[in-house]
């Protein structure tokens, strides 16, 4: 059953959670460089509709919240890979947004008395993904543009790195988290544990879809963090999550089942 709606809509939330055993809250606006310029909107929808939710479980009953959080809410940190007790430190509205979110559940929760798991989720990609018209997530927005022999855009000199993690493999540490008992009150970070600079990225989706693409370097944006990996040992422990799905096997994933990302001008890489 697909509804759509607004997570700020209390009333149909009341209506929506009926009976539900666990609620997954992925509801968000998820863009850095559209949060740097609408950070009022970010609130309201990440934090204002984070609270709308959790009183709609606090009043229908439901017993266990799982938070789909971010590991924006890290920022740069002095090492890497990056653990759940290194202290927060965001650089955008967004990964404010997320860790007031995060805040917001396990208190609302704790004084209620229903069940909450946060999952700190790195940079999520996969078939499907989709492709606003500005502020596209970097994935899918590379293999586009490659496949359509455009331009490949890069903040900076290419060097940042990130922790690209497969859907499937997100899925699988989401449906842990809510099945699981005694999960009370946990941070776990969900990623691949292995990171990716941006330059590397672009070699990889050049020979995932097939064809070069040219690229263009530009200064950095803001907001944005130099060094992100997740440390993934605690999600091992606690979920038995253990990534399947490589990167250079998700983008193929990708380009196979997605025409978005076909060229049809395939040449040698």
């Amino acid at each position: 059953l697909l509804t759509r709606g607004d997570v700020r809509d209390l009333p149909k939330l009341w209506s929506l959670l009926q009976g539900m055993d666990c609620v997954y809250h992925l509801a968000a606006k998820v863009s850095v460089p559209a949060s740097n310029l609408y950070p009022r909107d970010y609130n309201d929808v990440n934090v204002g509709g984070t609270v709308s939710l959790l009183e709609a479980i606090r009043d229908v009953g439901v017993p266990k919240l799982v938070l789909a959080s971010s590991g924006a809410v890290y920022g740069d940190q002095d090492s890497t890979p990056i653990g759940e007790d290194a202290a927060p430190n965001p650089r955008s509205p967004y990964a404010v947004s997320k860790l007031a979110a995060e805040h917001y559940c396990r208190t609302v929760g704790r004084l209620t008395g229903f069940e909450t798991v946060v999952l700190r989720i790195f940079n999520t990609y996969g078939p499907g993904q989709p492709l606003p018209a500005s502020h596209a997530s970097v994935v899918p927005l590379f293999l586009r543009r490659a496949a359509n022999g455009g331009s490949i855009v890069v903040f900076g000199g290419g060097q940042q790195t990130r922790d690209f993690v497969y859907i499937d493999d997100v899925t699988d540490a989401l449906v842990a988290a809510g099945e699981r008992p005694g999960l009370n009150g946990q941070v776990v970070n969900v990623g691949s544990g292995r990171d990716c600079s941006i330059r590397h990225l672009v070699d990889l989706v050049e020979a995932a879809v097939g064809r070069r693409a040219n690229t263009v370097f530009n200064p950095s944006q803001e907001g944005g963090v130099s060094h992100s990996v997740a440390d993934i040992a605690l999600a091992a422990r606690l979920l038995e999550y253990a990534p399947r799905v490589t990167l250079e096997e998700g983008l193929r994933r990708m380009v196979e089942q997605d025409t978005r990302f076909q060229s049809n001008q395939a040449s040698a890489h």
